[in-house]
């Protein structure tokens, strides 16, 4: 049976297992889907002049 490879050491990784001791697991984030635009609002911009006359 042939040994198995040592992996090299990783400095990002034994910051990060240090700090999930000493804080903890970071919570988990839901990613906010937008509402995708569709028809012609997702293919032109409203202009310049045509956003300020809206408002």
């Amino acid at each position: 049976m042939a040994k198995k490879k040592r992996e090299k050491f990783s400095a990002v990784k034994a910051v990060k297992a240090n700090a999930r001791e000493r804080v903890g697991q970071p919570k988990p984030v839901r990613a906010i889907d937008e509402k995708p635009r569709t028809g012609r609002q997702a293919k032109h911009k409203t202009s310049l002049e045509q956003g300020l006359e809206q408002e």
